[in-house]
């Protein structure tokens, strides 16, 4: 396939769900006030607090950093002699939407997440074409975030251009999409989440200093040529809910960051995991929406699956903010940076997991005070159980019932070949399988191989007792780069399956995607591998005006 030859985005048909994307992580905050952003400019604003320090204290998503740096060159544009032939390629995205209303065309979509359900499936990504589209663009394109909708399971798709926006003016999608699909009352829906945050003018700052992480709840419908895909307007599923107001007329607020979706089919639920970079560190979350019910009915708390109700979301304002719906980790008090939350549902009770790396990109930078340099690099998994999560404004557990960590060797410090991304990311994918009672994270690591391993560790449900003796390699090849594994869920066997980047060579940027199948999550040794890509990539090659030009994870 190779998605990575193409500017565009590409979907290939296999046998599981290949998620990628890109996020940083980073403490930030945002503004408001009622003077001119010119009359402003001499006064502390979201940029000069949030970018100032990002990658000198602290990281952020690719979101993030698309709104600090806007266009930015990456790629050597080297070339290179292409080896082999390539495969049928799809792509998800038309080049013909990459072209803004002034005639300007765009370079680049990144941080893909794809979800299917029958015949249908949906891939979101950061698209770099609202770097250069203003609000009332045709088909959203000032929206960073955009997707494309196929109705014959990926073999074609349709660009629908960026998520709809009639609130444009004051705030806009910022990418880091998580795409999730479930089917209610016989019909097929599909939840697009992103960053969303306010829009900073020559008449001024945003009405409200808040952060979001916002979504849109999609209908399929139709078969062949006459399938469509409506898509609501945006739904706000967490807010900031810190803000401090230090001189009159201006107000700052956390950000938030890094969203990534999970879905309880059975019990209707919809759930969201990010970071909360607040004023005393960084916060992982949960939020909680209602979705309806299998058979198409209204929830508990009056969502339907195409209206979905989440808990606080947009409620509370800039000056009386709304407490988060469940903290899965507090600000370290040590001030170690918590990002790359991943969220997985236990369909058979209801009970959420939650992974998260611990002391991530805090751990990289010097200076005077940061103990985060001597403290460990960690991935963490916690459990939830369904009696947490209440269906009311706040859950009724102040935190995890159990949690247990895996010390990493960070590659964070790793300059790869082609990949713009500085630093590097070990978060854990992680899914659930009830019929192996196990929770599984996979990760990248550099514990025994300098350029990188694929690792698993499981865990068992609940107690969260670790079940190997120590992580599984992943990767049957030792000899090159080997990073960004994805993992979404168990398949119908409750086996996993793990894609990767793969390099046969830690010299070499060409890069091809490999899957280890039909994981047993209880498994002892290595798995075989699948390739899966029909032709290496090199990516000194690629042209992108986004950077990182890759995601944070695939």
């Amino acid at each position: 396939m190779s998605r990575l030859l193409r500017i565009k985005c590409s979907y290939r048909l296999l046998t599981f769900a290949l998620l990628s994307g890109f996020l940083v992580t980073m403490f930030a905050y945002s503004v408001t006030t009622a003077q001119t952003a010119s009359a402003a400019s001499s006064k502390t604003t979201t940029k000069s607090v949030f970018c100032a320090n990002l990658g000198k204290k602290y990281e952020a998503s690719s979101g993030a950093q698309m709104y600090c740096n806007g266009i930015q060159r990456s790629g050597s544009g080297a070339t290179i002699t292409a080896n082999g032939t390539t495969g049928a390629n799809v792509n998800a995205a038309s080049p013909s939407e990459d072209v803004s209303p002034s005639g300007v065309r765009a370079y680049g979509q990144s941080e893909v997440s794809v979800a299917g359900i029958g015949s249908y499936v949906v891939e979101a990504w950061n698209d770099a074409t609202s770097f250069m589209s203003s609000c009332g663009a045709p088909m959203y394109k000032e929206e960073g975030t955009g997707f494309g909708f196929s109705a014959n399971g990926g073999k074609s798709f349709v660009d629908q251009g960026g998520l709809p926006n009639a609130n444009c003016i004051n705030e806009t999608y910022g990418g880091d999409p998580s795409v999730e699909a479930w089917q209610s009352g016989g019909s097929s829906y599909f939840y697009v989440s992103s960053l969303y945050n306010g829009v900073f003018s020559p008449t001024g700052f945003p009405s409200d200093a808040r952060s979001y992480i916002a979504m849109a709840a999609c209908k399929a419908s139709g078969t062949g040529s006459s399938a469509t895909i409506q898509c609501s307007q945006p739904i706000i599923i967490g807010a900031s809910t810190q803000c401090q107001t230090p001189q009159q007329g201006t107000t700052f607020c956390s950000f938030l960051d890094k969203d990534f979706l999970s879905i309880d089919p059975v019990h209707g639920r919809l759930y969201a995991s990010y970071t909360e970079f607040g004023f005393t560190g960084s916060i992982v979350e949960l939020a909680m929406c209602d979705i309806g019910t299998p058979n198409g009915g209204t929830g508990a708390l009056g969502g339907t699956a195409g209206a979905p109700v989440c808990v606080n979301g947009g409620a509370g304002s800039q000056s009386k903010t709304t407490s988060p719906y469940f903290v899965v980790a507090p600000p370290d008090v040590n001030f170690c940076e918590n990002e790359g939350a991943y969220p997985a549902v236990d369909v058979k009770t209801g009970a959420v997991y939650v992974g998260y790396e611990h002391n991530w990109s805090t751990s990289l930078f010097s200076f005077p005070g940061n103990l985060c340099t001597s403290l460990p690099v960690q991935n963490v998994v916690n459990y939830v159980p369904f009696a947490c999560l209440t269906m009311s404004t706040t859950s009724s557990c102040s935190g995890p019932a159990a949690k247990n960590t895996l010390n990493v060797t960070s590659m964070q410090a790793a300059f790869i070949p082609g990949y713009s991304r500085f630093p590097m990311s070990d978060f854990p994918r992680i899914a659930v399988s009830d019929r192996y009672g196990t929770v599984s994270l996979v990760w990248n690591d550099a514990r025994t191989h300098l350029v990188g391993d694929i690792l698993m560790q499981s865990f068992d449900l609940v107690s969260l007792t670790s079940v190997q003796s120590s992580p599984v390699r992943i990767n049957s090849s030792v000899g090159g780069w080997h990073m960004l594994p994805a993992l979404r869920n168990a398949n119908a066997n409750g086996l996993l399956n793990v894609s990767f980047y793969n390099r046969t060579s830690a010299n070499s940027a060409a890069t091809t995607l490999y899957a280890a199948l039909n994981v047993n999550p209880r498994a002892t040794g290595t798995p075989a591998n699948t390739l899966i890509t029909t032709q290496a990539t090199d990516w000194l090659t690629v042209s992108s005006d986004i950077n990182p030009n890759f995601g944070d994870y695939t």
